[in-house]
């Protein structure tokens, strides 16, 4: 069942005259009448090696796609426009010119790059900070296409989300009338380099959501990008599933074979996890018990329009759904899903087996009230307590309150006006704090709740009581990545959050990382794998499957005496040839046990730099106990995904006097692949 065909066209051709929707004349559709707008020479450019020209592009049938990266009628259009480029790869080219719709961060080329790679877009991309080409030709909203002949003459401009349908009508037309003109269009193919990222040095690729059953201790992990959910138990940090092949597509099945695209929010009822699959347009159930996955809602077609409020579905497999985002259940066993694609918030009751509307009129808007009448705006975030809904609305950047008894949408955080421009980085009182482009919301016993404020890279807590937002961590500016108290920790775009016993566990987007923030201390650390090769995709062209893996040797000190006084502890890491350290995680050096030794350190967590790590340590006269651990993680140079955990503890007295000949404890840790794995060697001794 399809919904009804809702397009957003909001300047047809102002330039041209000529819909790409509808028979026209012939000459008039497909002949511009004024030249399109040369690029500026100072825009920057991604997914090419050097900046393009209209004029050298003479012979082509051009699309620029006018976009911003938060929108979902944007992301609705690369699949189609990826289509039309696969149809016609030596006739048509697109070039996406993107300007932000927030800032500062959404403007900068490297976000600009890491959300090209995230989505896996093939063209050229400018960046349009400043709306310069934006403004050049006349465009008003996002998404807008403008559509240059191959004589360099602009002949069509339509905003909002056209169909491929309508999208192939018109280039095949174009292409028809310009073959039937002679030799117009230039076949020749161009050269194209595609900047995307392809995959994150860590064991994730852009992680979307996490979901936390605390009775079991388990955190589900929407990986997003690896199209898969990874299941890991919290009190050993070791994977105990991974659900998904890894490959994108849209198949039923076992763990192993089943498929996905762009997993995102999760949901848990009776050891069944609900999956909102995003680019599939799906809701997927998973029997954690068989091990199987199916399809719930859904046909792997993306809906064309909103639902309406007195509908209800109930032939779910054969009805077209539209970017859900995230999933609640109640106590009763209703799920919500934020259908951020439609703009509302939609309900499926398991018992009937129907679905229909729960919040919003389909309108993209931020206006308050009435569940039927009230408007959301690209629903991305679901958190439901005490028979409270309270949905992360990110294109109006604000935190919204459904209350489910009454039937009323209202704001709790962020601008309490109907403005979808009004956002910010403020804490303070209600009325005052603003936001940026929150994704997430989860809350805690107390009442607290905590949103990811995506684009101002931060963690905010909310007091019901006082109604006022604070940032909890997180420095904003264009984000970043580090570990450690609230005064230093990074993060960049986090768009997941769950919360379980004092912590928060944050998907960071960008940083390819799972978060972990301690509420009381206010510290962030990040997830460490212990199995991280249970996370490996594709083992057959691993030439070295290595690593101690997390074996957590247990070796003594060296006896070596060290001399009183200001001194060093040195670690030296030898690891395997072919291997190198991972970039996105933190490897550290821990002090566990300081209760009476002759050791002291200025703080019990130091960060490995490099392949020798040098950490400043006061020795004091006598014999005491000391113990350390080492994580170091490391990946395989080439294949970056596959990444290990080389985990050590270090034990023992540590005798220190005045006549010792060093101040100096050194040790050395060989790291070995395990087909060599033999006992290694923290604790040897090497000198000053």
């Amino acid at each position: 069942m399809r919904l009804f065909w809702q397009w957003c066209v909001l300047g047809l051709l102002i330039l041209g005259g000529v819909s790409l929707v509808g028979a026209q004349d012939e000459k008039a559709a497909f002949e511009g009448q004024y030249p399109a707008p040369e690029f500026p020479a100072d825009v920057e450019w991604v997914n090419t090696n050097r900046p393009l020209s209209l004029e050298a592009l003479r012979g082509k049938i051009v699309v620029l796609d006018f976009w911003t990266y938060g929108c979902i009628n944007c992301i609705h259009m690369i699949p189609i426009l990826r289509q039309l480029e696969e149809k016609y790869p030596n006739e048509l080219m697109v070039i996406g010119v993107h300007s932000a719709k927030f800032g500062p961060s959404e403007g900068e080329t490297e976000n600009i790059r890491q959300i090209v790679a995230r989505y896996d877009i093939q063209h050229p991309v400018i960046n349009d900070s400043d709306f310069v080409v934006w403004g050049s030709y006349g465009v008003r909203a996002w998404p807008s296409f403008a559509v240059i002949d191959p004589r360099g003459y602009i002949v069509a401009l339509q905003g909002g989300e056209i169909p491929f349908e309508a999208f192939d009508e018109y280039i095949s037309g174009m292409i028809r009338y310009y073959d039937g003109l002679g030799s117009t269009i230039d076949r020749t193919p161009l050269p194209t380099v595609i900047e995307n990222a392809g995959d994150a040095a860590g064991p994730f690729l852009f992680p979307g959501k996490v979901m936390l059953d605390a009775p079991t201790n388990r955190l589900f992990i929407a990986d997003s990008n690896h199209q898969r959910i990874v299941v890991v138990d919290m009190a050993t940090s070791m994977v105990t599933s991974v659900i998904g092949s890894g490959q994108r597509g849209f198949q039923d099945g076992d763990f192993a074979s089943a498929q996905f695209d762009t997993p995102q929010g999760m949901a848990l009822y009776n050891e069944i996890l609900y999956i909102a699959d995003t680019n599939n347009h799906a809701i997927r159930a998973v029997d954690l018990k068989t091990q199987t996955v199916t399809t719930i809602a859904g046909t792997g077609a993306m809906g064309q329009g909103l639902m309406p409020f007195d509908m209800v579905v109930s032939d779910l497999r054969m009805f077209d759904l539209r970017s859900p985002w995230d999933l609640a259940f109640n106590e009763a066993g209703l799920l919500y899903i934020a259908m951020a694609g439609t703009h509302q918030v939609w309900q499926y009751d398991l018992e009937s087996n129907t679905m229909q509307a729960a919040v919003g009129s389909g309108r993209e808007g931020q206006k308050n009230g009435n569940f039927a009448r009230a408007e959301l705006a690209q629903p991305s975030g679901l958190f439901y307590a005490d028979n409270m809904l309270y949905i992360a609305d990110p294109e109006s950047s604000t935190i919204r309150a459904a209350a489910l008894e009454t039937g009323e949408l209202n704001v709790i955080a962020g601008t309490p006006e109907n403005d979808l421009f009004d956002f910010g980085d403020v804490d303070g009182a209600f009325g005052t704090n603003r936001l940026q482009h929150a994704i997430a919301v989860t809350g805690d016993e107390a009442g607290i709740l905590y949103f990811a404020d995506t684009y101002n890279n931060k963690i905010k807590r909310y007091d019901p009581e006082t109604m006022d937002v604070t940032t909890l961590v997180g420095l904003g500016d264009n984000g970043g990545y580090r570990d450690g108290a609230d005064d230093i920790a990074q993060f960049d775009e986090p768009g997941g959050l769950a919360y379980a016993d004092g912590k928060l566990y944050v998907a960071d987007t960008n940083n390819h990382a799972i978060r972990i923030i301690d509420i009381e201390t206010q510290t962030v650390s990040t997830l460490q794998i212990a199995n991280p090769t249970a996370l490996q995709q594709d083992t057959s062209s691993v030439t070295v499957v290595g690593g101690n893996a997390g074996k957590g040797d247990s070796l003594s000190l060296p006896s070596s005496p060290v001399k009183a006084g200001a001194g060093e502890l040195v670690l030296t890491y030898a690891i395997p040839k072919g291997f190198k350290l991972n970039p996105l995680a933190v490897s550290t050096v821990e002090v566990k046990d300081v209760e009476g030794t002759v050791a002291t350190f200025s703080r019990d967590t130091f960060t490995v730099d490099g392949l020798e790590t040098r950490i400043p340590v006061t020795f004091t006269t006598g014999t005491g106990p000391l113990t350390l651990e080492a994580t170091l993680f490391y990946c395989e140079a080439e294949l970056e995904a596959y990444c290990l955990v080389d985990v050590v503890t270090l034990s023992g007295d540590v005798t220190v006097t005045d006549d010792a000949a060093s101040n100096t404890l050194t040790l050395t840790r060989i790291v070995l692949p395990p087909a060599e794995y033999q006992t290694g060697g923290l604790g040897v001794p090497v000198g000053d």
